[in-house]
């Protein structure tokens, strides 16, 4: 990861993420503590009273690729945990694997295919937003995906993991997947915006 990248940039300071090496479809995995333990944020949250009243996210970001098509997938999560519980929105943009969405069930820890078409644009930035909540009853539901201005709808609610009962907070994802031939790629994300209530 490197920071402050002049271009390509929306903003002046895109941030370019890199995966390469010799392990086939090996993966490289950037997390960023918000709310909470670690708080990249100055969110603590040490007396545990914020983490948990929180319900609807957003995930907004733009990201520029030069050689997409080398990416297995990229990956946008937002993730979210307290009293032993884990919610884990994982979405997965299928580059080379498809290109379709898949989204994460955190019961059966494993990928479902939406069906939704997942193009990105080569050498152009790219505008992705994300809609989540965690229901009344504790479910994860993925609300909708919007890709360069096309919106898919969900509302698809799945049953919520486990956490240790140590961690605490709300955090954010992103992962780029190597191919088979682990094709070395970067991609640039800029303009990232979190929302929450």
């Amino acid at each position: 990861m490197t920071q402050n990248i002049k271009s390509p940039s929306m903003s002046g300071e895109s941030t370019a993420y890199y995966v390469g090496g010799t392990t086939a479809y090996g993966d490289a995995l950037f997390n960023n503590h918000l709310i909470g333990d670690l708080s990249s944020q100055g969110m603590p949250d040490t007396n545990h009273t914020e983490v948990n009243k929180y319900h609807n996210f957003t995930y907004d970001v733009y990201f520029y690729g030069t050689n997409l098509g080398a990416s297995e997938a990229l990956e946008f999560d937002v993730n979210q945990f307290f009293d032993s519980m884990g919610f884990i929105w994982g979405h997965e943009c299928r580059v080379a694997n498809g290109n379709d969405w898949a989204i994460w069930d955190n019961v059966n820890s494993k990928w479902i295919s939406t069906g939704i078409p997942c193009y990105p644009n080569n050498n152009a930035w790219n505008h992705l937003t994300i809609k989540v909540a965690r229901t009344s009853s504790n479910q994860l539901q993925y609300q909708s995906i919007t890709l360069n201005g096309v919106t898919s709808t969900l509302n698809w609610t799945y049953g919520h993991g486990s956490a240790p009962s140590s961690w605490w907070g709300i955090t954010i994802n992103y992962q780029m997947d190597g191919n088979s031939k682990q094709t070395p790629h970067t991609a640039y994300l800029d303009e990232l915006t979190f929302t929450y209530q």
